[in-house]
């Protein structure tokens, strides 16, 4: 009985090798395209432009919205949910498409001061 062993174990090894080679190749994914992006540099998928703020006209030390146009690139579509964050670990703002590309997010009451950037996160 040994001898079978010590006979077939290189085989039987080399075959389990050649297993694990082929589900290593054959595990790989691809995916379309999508649009979605997070990040303070260019968010794949989306390009963000024309950014507005709006100050409060009785209390200009606080923001009423922010508007800017998020344009999909090569290959996404126009984003269904895009978001804004004024300061790193703020609250998140929800907005809302006006027209086209252009969405408004209304940060009512957000202090001008605390305000330190915009980050936008938008997907499909």
């Amino acid at each position: 009985m040994n001898r079978f062993y010590t006979r077939f174990l290189p085989a039987i090894v080399f075959v389990l090798v050649l297993f694990a080679v082929g589900y290593a190749f054959a595990d790989t994914n691809s995916l379309e395209e999508s649009g979605a992006g997070d990040g303070q540099n260019a968010i794949s998928g989306y390009t963000i432009s024309a950014i507005r703020y709006t100050l409060n006209a009785t209390t200009p030390t606080t923001i009423d919205s922010v508007q800017f146009n998020v344009a999909p690139t090569a290959g996404a579509q126009a984003p269904n949910t895009v978001k804004v964050q004024l300061n790193g670990g703020g609250s998140w703002y929800p907005c809302t498409n006006t027209a086209g590309t252009t969405w408004s997010c209304n940060v009512s009451g957000a202090a001008v001061l605390t305000a330190t950037q915009l980050r936008v996160v938008a997907a499909q």
